[in-house]
């Protein structure tokens, strides 16, 4: 009697436990999907860079942009960034070496 009562008690223990395991598993939020985040950046650039409209962006129009961007940057005006005006912007280094770039 003592052991199927032992044997009751460790299967309800188990049990629980492994219901809170899975509950905490799923309150865990999900991370979203890198892939799916970056394609919606890409479809807003698309959108920004893409001045006539054709579904491609151009050297002319990716230049345009970067220039655009560049004088947005350039606070002082010196046709210079300094290293505060960089800091201060939100640009950063892709985390990929620049020579992986080319490949």
């Amino acid at each position: 009697m003592t052991r199927k009562i032992l044997l009751i008690a460790l299967a309800s223990v188990i049990f629980s436990l492994t219901g809170t395991a899975v509950a905490q598993k799923a309150s865990i939020p999900k991370q979203p999907d890198k892939a799916a985040m970056a394609n919606v950046h890409v479809q807003e650039l698309l959108l920004v860079m893409d001045t006539d409209k054709n579904g491609k962006i151009s050297k002319q129009e990716w230049m345009a942009f970067m220039e655009a961007e560049f004088d947005r940057l350039d606070k002082d005006k010196t046709g210079q960034l300094s290293p505060q005006e960089i800091a201060q912007s939100k640009v950063s280094v892709s985390q990929r070496p620049f020579a992986a770039a080319g490949k």
